[in-house]
């Protein structure tokens, strides 16, 4: 094992496993997904990092290497879980579209938003590095074509042109940074 998936393991060996919400976030610390575990969020996000069973990460929509902190906002009772998500979803994509490529509809259910748990998943050193234009641009234009690619050879559904358009927004703000 590497000594980033050691960092890893570590990191989200402190990631609560209780059903809840996650936000998986990029280099910034901005959002790029959120989604929901009612069999644990540590489980669940540990899928999405190893590509075991993660549809986001089969259909290009997320590049892994991008991932650099989860946060997590675990609940009780089973019945908050998806009213939290949808919440949580609609106040993220308003601030920067999310990846997630489908959209969730807020409804009126009161939900009281729990304590944010936060866990950086890569050591500051390597964030930093990567955070470097030079190399950021390249890898997301690269994980841009791979999403064009699968859309035109595989999947051409509206939800992941939905998550094109969010990872084109992010290609100009990296393309800003990169001049």
């Amino acid at each position: 094992m590497s000594a980033a998936q050691d960092f890893r393991s570590r990191a989200l060996l402190q990631l609560t496993n209780e059903i809840g919400v996650y936000a998986l976030c990029d280099l910034d610390g901005q959002p790029i997904y959120v989604g929901q575990s009612i069999d644990g969020i540590r489980t669940r996000v540990r899928r999405h990092l190893t590509s075991a069973r993660s549809d986001v990460i089969a259909n290009r929509q997320i590049d892994v290497w991008e991932i650099a902190f989860v946060w997590a906002w675990p609940v009780a009772d089973k019945a908050d879980v998806a009213p939290l998500e949808n919440i949580l979803f609609d106040q993220f994509n308003r601030q920067q579209p999310l990846m997630n490529g489908k959209g969730l509809v807020v409804n009126a259910t009161p939900v009281t938003v729990p304590e944010k748990q936060a866990i950086q998943i890569i050591e500051e050193q390597e964030r930093h590095s990567r955070l470097n234009p030079s190399q950021r641009l390249p890898r997301q234009i690269q994980q841009y074509n791979l999403l064009v690619d699968y859309i035109l050879t595989v999947k051409n559904a509206p939800h992941l042109k939905v998550s094109l358009d969010a990872h084109f927004q992010r290609l100009i703000k990296y393309h800003q940074t990169f001049l």
